[in-house]
């Protein structure tokens, strides 16, 4: 009994010291499970190396429907080049400013989501609009086939009208697949959208509106006699996805009056340079900055290693090796930007030749850009010239890698970060380059006249009132950087992005400004001879958001006098014959 009540009287006295002991071990207990349950994670994710099979063996570890919604996430900073819908929204565009008259746009735009530029391991991809829930793409759709003289039975309308886009589709021929280098179903769709905000902001203000006619029961193929077939001016390359893309936008933009009434003009360079194009400084500026990635990517051995796995997983025909890794790049966006699940290869041998060594007259392409299919003509014209003393050399004008024989296994969510954010600060880097604005002013000499010289036909009292420019991502990296504009993706360009100039008079002083819109935000106050006091703010809607809006003339000054100042030159044949680049410093 004694015995008894002297343990109850320790266990009392220490009884502080028990709890901490317990608290330990259950402390304990937990971390452990933490690192067992980490490690799990980790052996499924990573497959235990930086590339390397899966520990499914079969399966990506995405593809499940339990990790969808993480996917998703993890993945969203790299959709954002793909441009989702909800990443289309009106923002600070304008069109109607309180004292002022809005005289006209010109907008450049990317064309929408197209299929992959090399032959990819595509099976299973849905490149559509899921269910064909989007209204706008039911609406375009239901409108070709009721208004075209085309061959019934046909899956796509045509252009009928003369010149170089007769016969062109208007729409891609596969509502679900992932054409070569071609516009998607998807893309149709973002246009559609974007024309939709355009029409929202634009049309009124602009007056394209026609008044509806109460005698008419149906929609005329032939244009109404008050139609002004001068309001609206579209360029376009070439290629189908720009074509399409243009008409798509023009049609949510436009009453289908005047839509049956446009007349599409070709551009014969991606930097609509209108004349103003062979330029032998700009091709060297452009090698040297590509030199200056390779060296970058030389010194990232992870990004090598994964640029082969997923290549190797994605690419069908890799008969000289896999060197370039935006070309990966370009071939992983097809999976990225239709939630497809991340591909899995089997194990069979593959040999890798070495890269052969450039041509010297192939096209020397910008560090980022996907739309690498110029016409050869072009790409001749620019390069036969070219001379590049004392230049950076990188063997083969890109890093060649042997890759590995092949192994079975998937491409995993660390594969795709390691990749996807070496290219994004390559991106940035390259962006904020030197080079590449002197490029960039170089290549967009042409298209910055081209614009200048419609801002003056629109102040002028001229019945143009909208001009569109389709193009590429190349053709806004030039712009955007001569005029300065700085984004927070660098030089990537998302699909069916646009690029604004609006056009305003002054009701009370009959003075004429314009500002310029990216992806619907004021950027204005970026461009250098609009920046700070060079511009005038005003209020931009009744919740008192403000808007700067920048001289006329001072483009026109920037254009005449200024533009070729940071090349030390004086005009553009000047410019574009000088021996040597500048020198500058590497990344």
């Amino acid at each position: 009994m004694r015995l008894l009540k002297e343990l109850m009287r320790v266990a009392t006295q220490h009884r502080a010291f028990y709890c901490y002991v317990l608290l330990s071990v259950w402390i304990f207990l937990l971390i452990a499970g933490m690192y067992r349950y980490m490690g799990n994670v980790e052996s499924t994710a990573g497959g235990g190396s930086v590339f390397g099979p899966s520990s499914s063996g079969t399966v990506s570890s995405l593809g499940g429907d339990s990790s969808a919604s993480s996917t998703a996430q993890r993945f969203a900073k790299y959709r954002e080049r793909c441009a989702p819908l909800a990443q289309l929204q009106r923002l600070d565009d304008g069109g109607i400013l309180e004292g002022w008259k809005l005289q006209g746009v010109l907008l450049v735009i990317r064309h929408g989501d197209r299929g992959p530029i090399s032959h990819v391991r595509s099976a299973g991809i849905n490149c559509g609009v899921s269910g064909g829930s989007d209204s706008l793409v039911n609406r375009y759709r239901s409108f070709l086939y009721n208004s075209s003289s085309s061959a019934s039975g046909s899956n796509h309308m045509y252009w009928n009208k003369v010149g170089p886009f007769h016969g062109f589709p208007l729409l891609p021929a596969s509502e679900r697949g992932c054409p070569l280098g071609q516009l998607t179903y998807k893309g149709i769709s973002q246009l559609l959208h974007v024309g939709d905000i355009m029409h929202q902001v634009y049309a009124h203000p602009l007056g394209l509106l026609l008044k509806p006619n109460p005698n008419r029961a149906s929609v005329e193929t032939t244009p109404h006699t008050l139609l002004n077939s001068d309001e609206v001016v579209v360029f376009t390359t070439r290629y189908r996805r720009t074509f399409q893309s243009a008409l798509a936008m023009l049609f949510t933009l436009l009453p289908a009056d005047k839509w049956l009434a446009l007349n599409v003009r070709e551009s014969h360079s991606m930097a609509f340079c209108f004349g103003e194009c062979s330029c032998p400084q700009s091709a060297l500026l452009r090698k040297r900055l590509e030199a200056m990635g390779d060296k970058q990517l030389l010194k990232r051995g992870d990004v090598l290693d994964v640029m082969q796995w997923i290549g190797g997983t994605i690419l069908q025909h890799t008969p000289n090796g896999i060197s370039n890794p935006f070309e990966v790049v370009d071939a992983l966006l097809t999976v990225l930007c239709h939630d497809a699940a991340l591909p899995c290869r089997r194990k069979k041998p593959v040999s890798t030749p070495k890269p052969p060594r450039k041509n010297s007259n192939q096209e020397l392409v910008d560090v980022i850009n996907i739309d690498q299919d110029e016409t050869a003509a072009n790409l001749l014209q620019e390069a036969q010239t070219q001379v590049e003393p004392d230049s950076p050399e990188v063997e083969n004008g890109n890093p060649s890698v042997q890759a590995d024989e092949a192994q079975e296994g998937c491409v995993e969510a660390s594969h795709v970060d390691t990749l996807m954010s070496f290219a994004d600060e390559l991106s940035q880097r390259s962006a904020g380059h030197s080079y590449y604005k002197l490029s960039g002013l170089l290549r967009s000499y042409g298209m910055i006249r081209h614009i200048v010289s419609y801002m003056l036909k629109m102040i002028s009292g001229d019945r143009t009132k909208f001009v569109l420019y389709s193009g590429h991502d190349c053709t806004m990296q030039y712009l955007t950087a001569a005029l300065g504009i700085i984004t927070s993706q660098g030089q990537t360009i998302a699909y069916a992005s646009r690029l604004a100039f609006e056009v305003y008079r002054s009701e009370a002083h009959t003075d004429y400004y314009f500002r310029v819109v990216y992806n619907g935000r004021d950027v204005t106050q970026q461009i250098d001879f609009c920046e700070g006091g060079k511009s005038l703010r005003v209020t931009r809607d009744s919740r008192g958001n403000k808007a700067d809006l920048c001289p006329i003339e001072n483009i026109i000054r920037f254009l005449h006098e200024d533009y070729f100042s940071p090349l030390n030159a004086t005009n553009f044949k000047e410019a574009c014959g000088a021996v040597n680049p500048p020198k500058t410093g590497e990344f």
